[in-house]
């Protein structure tokens, strides 16, 4: 088993981030990212092997959308990402672990996500994890996508 860590990310370290994600190919969302590491609404851990960031995770405490949160109830994770050479080992399914814990431990009750509904390899490690009650299938700019809730409680 390969050693690695998990780090909660540092607003000045995230430009390493653009290892595992193209910045450039999305320069809204790095920055929106950014912004709501800065003001404290995005929490973004990063799985490390020596030291190189190869998958991030994070949760969000405000979401505009009141099915993805609800303040000191509902927490939001968002955009777990694993680098493209890395996949398929597990490390998804180890940041996802670490998320869903790190939400308990700040008390949270109930954890939600979106994912696209042809993102098959997702959605099964989602389901596997406990995320079984569908709260919305819907369609947006990027597609068909399903909104997926866990209770921690």
């Amino acid at each position: 088993m390969t050693s690695y860590q998990i780090e909660k990310l540092n607003a000045e370290d995230y430009n390493k981030c653009s290892n595992i994600w193209d910045f450039e190919k999305k320069p809204k969302m790095a920055k929106m990212f950014y912004d709501e590491i800065v003001s404290g609404n995005r929490i973004t851990f990063i799985y490390m092997e020596n030291s190189e960031f190869i998958g991030e995770g994070s949760l969000v405490l405000h979401h505009n959308d009141p099915d993805y949160t609800i303040p000191n109830k509902r927490i939001y994770l968002s955009r777990i990402i694993v680098k493209k050479e890395y996949r398929n080992r597990g490390i998804g399914g180890i940041i996802v672990d670490y998320l869903i814990d790190y939400a308990k431990q700040l008390g949270y009750e109930e954890i939600t996500l979106g994912v696209d509904t042809d993102n098959l390899n997702a959605r099964h490690l989602y389901e596997k994890k406990g995320f079984t009650t569908l709260l919305y299938l819907g369609e947006d700019e990027y597609g068909e996508y399903v909104k997926l809730l866990k209770r921690l409680a």
